[in-house]
């Protein structure tokens, strides 16, 4: 038995030491879909800690986004599987986990859950953006060839940015290094949407972002129910 295993611990596999999977998918919606087996399969994925956002979403990249988080991987591909199966066409995904960052370790537990164990969505903020992010590793520009005092500097004066948006936005930062094609996800839920265009803007002056930072795509909604996020992306449509 490996040495950091408790006595008569049980290991599963999908399941994290702490924290939770997050899978964010992203689907084309068109005419002949299964409703009916579509809102059946996000009501049964909720609850026993596994929740799930919907948001309807601007432009061609995709026109709804589902996502779901939970204690065990396993049950979020098995959502997956039953909205493709209801007739949702996947346009991309990401999966990811909460994390607390090694520059807050120190942080008191009440401040750690959170991070962890967030409550999703937030009440009062339906404006939504996704968006995966890596630091850079290029000559001259090599996150992690700097030394840990330097980046928790940076990441220090990054986080006291984004505090300024406090009460207008909620962020949650989850970790992929290995998991998908970059190292972080990023979620964010605000009032509006040009407060989700502030932040972003803002953040992007700061050292550890206009030097080190590359971002993936973004998308980009509102958050509403499954019925009508459907309903909206079917607009026009027979149905």
């Amino acid at each position: 038995m490996s040495d950091d295993l408790a006595e008569n611990e049980v290991v599963v596999p999908g399941v994290p030491r702490e924290g939770w999977s997050v899978l964010h998918l992203f689907f084309h919606v068109a005419p002949g879909i299964d409703k009916a087996g579509i809102a059946d399969a996000l009501k049964s994925a909720v609850g026993d800690s596994y929740q799930v956002v919907t948001a309807t979403l601007m432009g061609h990249k995709a026109d709804m986004a589902v996502m779901a988080l939970g204690p065990d991987m396993c049950r979020l591909r098995r959502l997956q599987s039953d909205l493709q199966n209801s007739g949702l066409s996947l346009a991309d995904s990401y999966f990811s986990l909460t994390e607390v960052s090694e520059y807050a370790k120190g942080l008191p537990v009440d401040r750690r859950a959170p991070r962890l164990y967030p409550l999703l969505p937030p009440s009062g903020m339906r404006a939504f953006c996704f968006y995966p992010m890596s630091k850079r590793r290029e000559v001259g520009a090599n996150w992690y060839r700097l030394s840990y005092q330097e980046r928790e500097e940076q990441m220090m004066a990054h986080g006291g940015s984004g505090r300024k948006f406090s009460g207008r936005i909620i962020q949650l930062i989850t970790g992929s290094t290995g998991l998908d094609r970059y190292e972080w996800g990023v979620t964010l839920f605000g009032q509006r949407i040009d407060d989700i265009k502030d932040v972003v803007y803002t953040l992007r002056f700061d050292e550890v972002s206009a030097v080190y930072a590359e971002f993936g795509p973004f998308y980009v909604g509102l958050v509403d129910k499954p019925e009508t996020v459907l309903a909206t992306c079917l607009s026009g449509s027979n149905q």
